[in-house]
């Protein structure tokens, strides 16, 4: 995900500060990982140097805090994000393929291989369906998501299980 365009949609919603723009950004998109100051600080920068944000001063008792307004540059960057879909990724060359490809060629078990993937993949099913049960709409749509994603996985370690001496006679000529 792009944090400049999360930071500029949020300030669409008028001017912030950086420590508010850093909790908003972490409640709604940030609950695994959340953002560093740092990286707030550094994107609000670029966007500043690229004319997309501009920085209000807010004199007060203590030294002047800077307060972000997105322009209307940073607007129609906006715009523009939202409105371009994502490509998506397939995964053609997946990790997992490989790590299967080199245990046939290494002599070691490819169904050993698949197997413990298969757990890793159902335990963290598992702690995605705590979590959505538990969780408010955003965790459920997340969680759904990330669930939907494992179950592909599932399907492909499944027929790669079922295919696997075709796969090896293959990769074994």
């Amino acid at each position: 995900m792009s944090i400049g365009h999360a930071l500029l949609g949020l300030l669409e919603g008028g001017p912030r500060h950086g420590y508010d723009l850093k909790r908003s950004y972490d409640e709604r998109f940030g609950q695994d990982r959340p953002l560093a100051y740092g990286q707030v600080y550094s994107t609000l920068a670029r966007l500043l140097k690229n004319g997309l944000v501009e920085v209000e001063s807010e004199p007060g008792a203590g030294p002047e805090r800077k307060k972000y307004a997105i322009t209307d540059a940073g607007v129609s960057d906006v715009t523009g994000w939202l409105d371009r879909p994502e490509k998506p990724e397939p995964y053609l060359q997946s990790t997992l393929y490989t790590k299967v490809v080199l245990a046939l060629l290494t002599g070691h078990d490819a169904n050993d291989v698949l197997d413990t993937q298969r757990s890793a993949h159902l335990r963290l099913m598992r702690d995605l369906t705590r979590r959505k049960n538990d969780g408010d709409l955003a965790d459920q749509l997340i969680c759904d998501h990330a669930l939907f994603h494992l179950e592909a996985d599932l399907r492909w370690l499944e027929l790669t299980a079922a295919r696997l001496q075709q796969l090896a006679a293959q990769v074994r000529a």
